[in-house]
């Protein structure tokens, strides 16, 4: 009915902030497991209808959308750990066709983390769980053969694992500082092709420093996101220096 004011500027409007905050609320509260195949199949056609809403624009419905549904992946049922797979492959493909072919680089990023969504699910529910939840994903993403993106699906799918695989040594070593400043240090490192990932590794890396009372450790994580931002709006033709501006403070910003 209100399609026409839902579509305009792009799908980024109120309107379509609230439509979309209505469908999450299904997910967020604890829904029976014939109850969820429908909200599945309400995404599906939401999806389908209104791409422009996830694929340009702001990145917040599409971090949300992803996050939510990674949290299905894991969910006690496994139809419903099925069918939120199947959801996800299909919002992949989505983005790809969106993309006329070329990457599916906006549900990729959400996916493999956008503020690091499957890291979040594990500091609720605990890596084992989310692990089991995860490796259903990774088997419905690398099942389709015939598919004209096969690569993106194996990034994202070994990006996954190597999160998984990260933060589960994360959590076997959360008391002692040292090892865990160095795992979250690799994993930044990890993501140096993918700036805001880069980032949100490197925020946490800056809490743990600060915990721990070793301020000029903070202080160089933040530096470096600050030389990030710069250098992206220097490519944008905002900010003329770029990370140099910080050579001052540190050489280390290189």
């Amino acid at each position: 009915t209100f399609q026409r004011q839902l579509q305009q500027s792009d799908c980024q409007n109120a309107l379509m902030k609230k439509v979309f905050d209505t469908h999450m609320l299904f997910l967020q509260i604890n829904q029976s497991a014939a109850a969820l195949k429908h909200v599945f199949a309400a995404l599906r056609l939401f999806v389908g209808k209104f791409p422009s809403a996830f694929f340009q624009g702001q990145a917040d419905l599409c971090g949300s959308f992803c996050y939510e549904i990674l949290k299905c992946c894991n969910h006690r049922s496994r139809s419903t750990q099925t069918e939120a797979s199947a959801l996800l492959y299909f919002f992949m493909r989505k983005n790809f066709e969106f993309n006329k072919q070329k990457s599916i680089v906006r549900s990729h990023l959400q996916g493999k983390g956008r503020r690091s969504s499957i890291s979040r699910m594990v500091a609720c529910s605990g890596v084992l769980h989310v692990a089991l939840g995860m490796v259903l994903v990774i088997h419905c993403l690398s099942f389709p053969k015939n598919v004209n993106f096969p690569a993106e699906v194996k990034d994202l799918t070994k990006r996954i694992r190597t999160v998984l695989m990260a933060t589960a040594q994360m959590k076997e070593h959360e008391k002692d500082p040292e090892m865990l400043v160095d795992l979250q240090y690799s994993l930044a490192n990890s993501y140096a092709s993918t700036p805001e990932l880069r980032r949100t590794w490197l925020e946490s890396m800056a809490k743990i420093h600060a915990r721990n009372g070793d301020l000029s450790e903070a202080a160089m994580c933040y530096i470096h996101i600050a030389a990030l931002i710069a250098e992206y709006l220097k490519r944008k033709g905002l900010f003329s220096m770029g990370w140099p501006a910080f050579l001052s403070i540190t050489p280390n910003i290189k």
